[in-house]
């Protein structure tokens, strides 16, 4: 099982998450508890729950794909990669309202999480159990690293959340290529 690939990736998707999450925590000033833990968990069922969907999308596509998968893998994580690259070299966003409703939630938690659903179509080629691990990874760090950046934004403000969108593509960029590489027999590892 491929838990550090897993841990990478959950890193790299959950940088979106933390980018929302300090601007949030920089909105609502004074951050409570119930604050980063609603960010949490938004953030991280949404980015559990759409690598899942991406998989069983996958799974009903698998055989117009099957002999592409590590170049259709490295092209996703490529492009969700390279798009957020991108977008962290563009205008700043403007920081979301202060609220925590639902209303305000969950357009936001399915908006970060698009990638991860696309991500999950490069997981074709796990058995189930290891996407069950991979979602649970994936659902904790991002639940974690959202936690912690309401908190931190409002200490910090949303200077660095550019920089954490940069990390993040930079690595599902890496993660694709080592995917590629693997299936094509070149990493050395």
């Amino acid at each position: 099982m491929d838990i550090l690939n897993f841990i990478m990736i959950g890193l790299g998707l959950a940088m979106d998450a933390a980018a929302v999450s300090m601007c949030k925590g920089l909105a609502v000033g004074r951050v409570k508890m119930r604050h980063c833990l609603t960010a949490g968990i938004y953030f991280g069922a949404f980015q559990g729950l759409m690598p899942a969907i991406g998989y069983a999308l996958g799974r009903t596509f698998s055989t117009l794909i099957s002999d592409y998968a590590y170049w259709v893998s490295f092209g996703l994580l490529v492009l969700v990669g390279g798009n957020m690259l991108r977008e962290s070299f563009g205008e700043e966003e403007s920081c979301q309202s202060c609220s925590f409703r639902p209303s305000v939630m969950l357009p936001l938690a399915v908006a970060t999480s698009i990638d991860a659903m696309v991500t999950g179509v490069s997981f074709l080629n796990k058995a189930f159990g290891e996407l069950l691990v991979a979602v649970a990874i994936i659902a904790g760090i991002t639940f974690a690293v959202s936690t912690l950046a309401v908190w931190l934004g409002s200490l910090v403000g949303s200077r660095y959340g550019q920089w954490a969108e940069r990390l993040g593509g930079c690595i599902l960029i890496f993660i694709g290529l080592k995917i590629l590489l693997e299936g094509l027999g070149w990493w050395p590892l």
